[in-house]
């Protein structure tokens, strides 16, 4: 008789969690002075073998609130010009609202009951969305409200580095130090280190 095939998914995998990597680019380091500038979130999914892999990239440039603080040495490191009009920037609460759109329909298709935001340091990601939840007024959001998935802990635990650039070159994933400070740019690497970790825990477990 042959053996049954193992069915894996992301709702078994994190215990209903679905992991959703998010980087977030500012103009501080404040949540509640500060503005959001830009956003990426990358899905993740699960293959036949119960390997994870990134997925899809959703991004944004924001526009910041009114009286928002910029920190001028934040936005050296970033490169962003917030009143730049090629950026193409929307409203924060647009952002949040196409985000939390897109998740909720990812929790759907994987029978997940609640996103999970994984991050780099994931507590600053975390609390700048938070923060922007609560200046739009946003009742319920897709996303766990105080759990998260850090992989700098993660990268600390199982690489030895909690830096991110010098995490992926101990996973042997190309970094361009150059492309750095973009949302979209750090999300998809987020994302590919948080399954290569993931990955690896999974084999030698």
């Amino acid at each position: 008789m042959p053996q049954k095939l193992k069915h894996f998914s992301l709702a078994s995998r994190f215990r209903g969690l679905l992991p959703i990597v998010v980087d977030v680019e500012t103009s501080g380091l404040n949540p509640a002075t500060d503005a959001l500038l830009e956003i990426a979130a990358v899905s993740i999914n699960i293959d036949d073998q119960g390997k994870l892999f990134s997925e899809k990239t959703y991004a944004y440039h924001v526009e910041p609130f009114l009286g928002a603080r910029f920190d001028l040495e934040a936005l050296e490191i970033t490169g962003i010009d917030p009143g730049y009009p090629l950026r193409y920037a929307i409203p924060e609460q647009q952002v949040l609202h196409n985000i939390f759109t897109i998740v909720t329909d990812l929790l759907v298709q994987s029978k997940c009951r609640r996103a999970v935001l994984v991050g780099h340091n994931a507590w600053f990601d975390l609390a700048f969305i938070q923060a922007a939840i609560k200046r739009c007024h946003f009742k319920t959001t897709p996303f766990h409200s105080f759990t998260s998935f850090d992989t700098a802990t993660l990268a600390g635990v199982t690489l030895g580095e909690t830096v991110l650039a010098k995490a992926l070159r101990k996973a042997k994933i190309p970094f361009d130090v150059d492309k750095a400070h973009s949302a979209i740019y750090d999300a998809e690497k987020t994302a590919e280190l948080f399954c290569y970790m993931v990955n690896r825990i999974a084999v030698n477990n």
